[in-house]
Formats: C-alpha cells, structure tokens, sequence
C-alpha cells in the first residue's frame, strides 16, 4: 500500500526529502507543545466559574453560561481547525498559529488580574455579603469575552493538528513497522493528556488559589510561552507535509452531487443499466464497493455515471468530483450518518458532565480539608473523577473480565453498546446522588443560618462529592472508551481522523444543550427570570442556599433516564457492532 492510501489526516505523502527530518527526534517537541497548552486550558477552566462570579460578579447561572460557551468553543473548533489545516494551510502553521493565539488570550486574561481598572471594583459596603462586587461594565467584559475567545481559538487550533502532526513525523518508517508507530504515538499522546489534566486540576489551581489570580493567571503565561518555544524551535527537524483536499470535503461532495443529480430515476438492486463510479484514490482495492448499498438510496445518485464521456478524464477520474464522487465516498458518507443517532446519545450524556462550574460553587462553601493542615482547592477535587477512571479501566480489564470469563469457562466481553448504554445509565444515577448531596449541603446551610451568605462555609465535609465522583467516573469510563472505540470500529479505517473528532464535537454541542436547559430551568423557575424573581425563586439563583440546585440536578437526572431510553432504540435500530458480529461468528464455530 503506498503512501497516498493512507489515512489522509494522518498521512501524507513521503519522498526523499522527509528521510532527513522527523523521526522520533521531532515527537518530544511535539507531545510537550500539546502538553502545555493542556495544562494551561484545564486548568484555567477548572476554577473559572470562581473567577466570574467573584471578581466580575456574575450571577451563577451567568456565569455557568459563559463556561458553557466558553467549553463548547474549545471542543468545535478542533474540528473546524482540522478542516483548515488539512485543506488549505497545512498542520505545522495551524500549531504555529494557535500558539500565537492562546500566548495572546492568556496575556489578556493575565492583565484583567493585573489591572484592577479591568474588573468590577470591590462593593462599598464591606459588610455586604450577598454582592461582594459590584456589576462589570461592557468595555471590562467585552476584554474578558476577547481574552477567552483567544484562549478557545488557540487551543482548537493546536489540538486539531498536534497529533496528526507527530504522526506525520514518522511517515518515514518502514511499510512493517508504521502500524506499531503509530500505535505508540497514539498512546505517548493519551499519556500526555492525563498527566497534563492531573498537573492542571493540582497545580495551576492551587496556585491560584494560594498565590491568587495574577500570580495563576500568570503561570498559564509562562506554560504557554514554553510550549510555542518548544514547537518553533524544533522547526528545522519536522516533516511539514503540504495541505491537500480532506475527506471532509469528500462528504460535501457527495452531498452536493447527489442534489445536483436529484431528477436521476434510481433502478433496482442488481440492474444493469445504471453505472457506478467506483475508483478511488483512498481505498484498499479489497475493501472497495462495487455498487452502493440500498440504505439511504438517494445519496447513490452522487455515483452514477450518466455520460462517462463527460463525467470521466482519459485517466478513469470525474471531470468535476463535485458532481460525481466514488461507489466509497458515498458509502463513507452513509457510515457517518448511521451513527449519528448512537452519537447523539453519547452527546446527551455529555450534558452531565459540564456541570462542573456549578458543582464548584457548591464545594467552595463545603470543608475540602483532608487533614487539619491540607485543604483541597475546589477546582482540583475533580481529580477523584479521574482517580476513579483510572483505578476503574485497568480494574475492569485484569479482574473484573478475566474472572467472569473464568466462571464462564470461555473468554466473554462485554459488548461495545452494552458499555455505552450502562455508562449512560450511570450518569443518571451520578445526578441523582449529586441531587441528594446538595439536598443535605443546603439543608445543613439553613440550619447554620447561612441563608444570606452563599459564601459561607458550610460544617459539612466535601467528601460527599464521592456519591457523585464514583459512579460517574465509572460512567465515563464506559463512555470515553466505548465512544471512540464503536467510532473506530464502525466507521471506515480510510475515516479514522472523522472518529477522532466525533467525541469533541459532541462535547461541543453537549455544552450548548446544557446552557440551553439551564436558561429553560431558570426562566421557568424565576417566573420569567425577570428581577428579583431570579433571586428569590430560581433553582439557579446567585445564592445557592436560597436556590434549589438540588432540584436542578434531579431534572438532569431524569433527563439521563430519557436519554436511556431514547439510547436502547438508537441501539436496537442500528443492529449488531461488526465486533459482535465477527464475535458471534467465532462462537458458532
């Protein structure tokens, strides 16, 4: 197989000239570049929500929509940054650019901590309790909003290419040993991220809560000025392969030219008297179609030839490729399309898990010591989620699976939908516990007479997050893993950078849904959220302890069972895995 059958997000074609750069000398470089900004980017959004609600004074359900926006900007625009650098700018200068990008948000973010001109201003009265700020003005919020776009601009833009880009570097190995290259590129790049969310949710977050935000903020500065010095200065070492069309533009195409050719009269299965464009430059001979299937029939129009005079060049390709694709690409397109009922399942499910600014707010008010002298920050105890999945993944793989399969006297597995529908499944019971937590924190608040003081500390440990953490840590193991694994699987290898992004751009749209059910909550609880009916009714008020975040929690909940249910149909309406089927076909021999 050559070089331009490769997966083109990931590959690209080598010559002569690659032989001397790339190569395992170039990874280093690249792995510690998307290191640091990860490091940065968690951990600025670990304890952001703090930093609205109290230093611009942001009302917490404002303030969780800005997160909400924030976080769906950073997960989709890897997706439209790939696009970019796969098309038209190429992966080298897509990294270059979002470095410049997020050392400018951080810069700005720094100085709305540096200058106190750039914030709201300490209220007058120190006595004040339930506003310790006073309202930002639009020319302070409108910097905040610029710095943040920034930070999501640069941070999509580096996470779309940095690990394609290390790929490319070893494009230079061998036919027999690219596979297992890539494998461990694959996994230093895994590696990389946990221990930079470990470092971000620890670290950065204790800095700014011991240090304060300038001095957090500032630190952020100097990661991200490390991290594009790491990458520009390894420049004359990396194999930079050239732009070219993406398989992104392939599905347009196929959309386009199945529209164009609408009026097109489709004849049954098995005639002969319509024929099929069927060569493609991406695809395995083996593995090619040579006729579409009949589901989703009307996309097959886009690979009819009509007049192969016209259509074709001398060489066998179309003459226009938005007019008429390949027997492959329209198949590719359909693989996508079937699974985008499971994926919206699996965005769905996405939606618990960006509560964490509000749950943040919770655990400020709660007692976060461990011992009489350490106390957790409240934006690193979402290190017990991670704690858990990665106690849980090697726990379910070496004894949980080993002994069932023992009792079963033959090697058994779960299946891949069974995982994601209990993940789903589990988050709704992580919302319920995280509901009957709240219950007792606010509870307890009100008979400390803390009605009026959101900010005060409540005598209740912030262990009890654990109901919450566990379970849903397991949740997510079950989903992260099951998700990119089903993509995988399910989708064409020639798409695997299409399942790459499958997971972010469901975070992104999960993000948008849940600011969307938490205006709906809020209007509907405010009496229309207009003035002080936000304060005094809304489950999501600014005073936690008069709102009820409980009942809030518990809505999510019972929007988890939907998602179950809606998740069991998506599942038995797209058949058995093609891992279940080759499973079943092992079992009967």
């Amino acid at each position: 197989m050559d070089s331009s059958q490769l997966e083109p997000f990931l590959v690209n074609s080598c010559n002569n000239n690659h032989l001397a750069k790339g190569g395992f000398r170039a990874l280093p470089f690249i792995i510690v570049t998307d290191g640091l900004e990860k490091v940065v980017t968690y951990g600025l959004g670990a304890s952001m929500i703090l930093y609205l609600t109290r230093e611009y004074g942001l009302e917490n359900a404002d303030g969780a929509q800005v997160m909400f926006i924030w976080t769906a900007a950073i997960n989709f625009t890897p997706v439209l940054a790939a696009f970019l650098a796969d098309s038209y700018v190429g992966r080298y200068w897509m990294i270059g650019f979002g470095s410049i990008a997020s050392i400018l948000g951080n810069v700005l973010l720094w100085l709305t901590a540096a200058i106190p001109e750039a914030r709201p201003q300490p209220c007058v009265d120190p006595d004040s309790t339930d506003s310790c700020r006073l309202r930002a003005t639009t020319p302070q919020l409108l910097f905040l909003y610029v710095s943040l776009g920034l930070i999501s601009i640069g941070s999509g833009s580096m996470r779309s290419s940095c690990m394609a880009f290390g790929a490319d570097q070893m494009m230079g190995s061998t036919k027999k040993s690219s596979s297992r290259v890539l494998e461990s590129i694959f996994s230093w790049y895994y590696i990389s991220t946990s221990i930079s969310i470990l470092l971000a949710v620890t670290v950065i977050v204790y800095i700014q809560d011991s240090a304060g935000w300038g001095a957090g903020f500032g630190v952020c500065v100097v990661l991200m000025v490390l991290s594009a010095l790491s990458f520009f200065l390894a420049s004359p070492f990396y194999v930079k392969p050239a732009a070219k069309a993406s398989l992104v533009t392939e599905l347009a195409q196929v959309v386009v030219a199945a529209w164009t050719k609408r009026s097109i009269k489709l004849q049954p299965p098995q005639s002969t008297t319509l024929a099929y464009h069927h060569r493609h430059h991406h695809s395995n001979a083996a593995t090619m179609n040579s006729e579409p299937t009949e589901k989703l029939r009307f996309l097959n129009k886009a690979c009819i030839i009509q007049h192969p005079e016209q259509d074709l060049t001398q060489e066998g390709k179309p003459t226009n490729p938005w007019r008429l694709c390949t027997v492959q690409q329209v198949e590719d397109l359909k693989s996508v399309i079937r699974v985008i009922p499971i994926w919206s399942a699996g965005m769905l499910m996405s939606v618990t898990a960006c509560q964490q600014s509000i749950q943040l707010l919770q655990l400020a008010t709660m007692d976060r010591h461990i011992t009489p002298e350490i106390e957790i920050p409240a934006g690193s105890f979402s290190i017990f989620l991670m704690l858990t999945l990665l106690i849980w993944v090697p726990f379910y793989d070496r004894v949980i699976i080993p002994l069932a399969s023992t009792l079963k006297g033959r090697p058994i597995s779960l299946p891949l939908k069974k995982r994601l529908g209990l993940g789903i499944l589990l988050s709704s019971v992580s919302m319920a516990a995280l509901g009957l937590v709240e219950s007792i924190r606010r509870a307890r608040a009100l008979d400390e007479g803390l009605s009026n003081d959101p900010n005060g500390m409540v005598d209740m440990s912030a262990m009890w997050f654990l109901l919450y953490y566990v379970p849903f840590g397991v949740a997510e193991a079950f989903s992260y893993i099951g998700q990119n694994e089903f993509y995988y699987s399910e989708l064409p290898k020639s798409m695997a950078s299409i399942s790459t992004t499958l997971y972010q751009m469901g975070l992104s749209v999960s993000n948008l849904v849940a600011s969307l059910v938490l205006s709906m909550v809020d209007h509907a609880t405010s009496g229309g959220g207009g003035g002080g009916g936000r304060e005094e009714g809304s489950w999501v008020g600014s005073n936690i302890n008069k709102g009820h975040y409980d009942y809030y929690y518990w809505v999510l909940a019972c929007f988890c069972v939907g998602n179950f249910v809606y998740y069991v149909a998506c599942s038995k309406g797209y058949g058995p895995c093609k891992g279940e089927v080759t499973m079943e076909e092992l079992d009967g021999e």
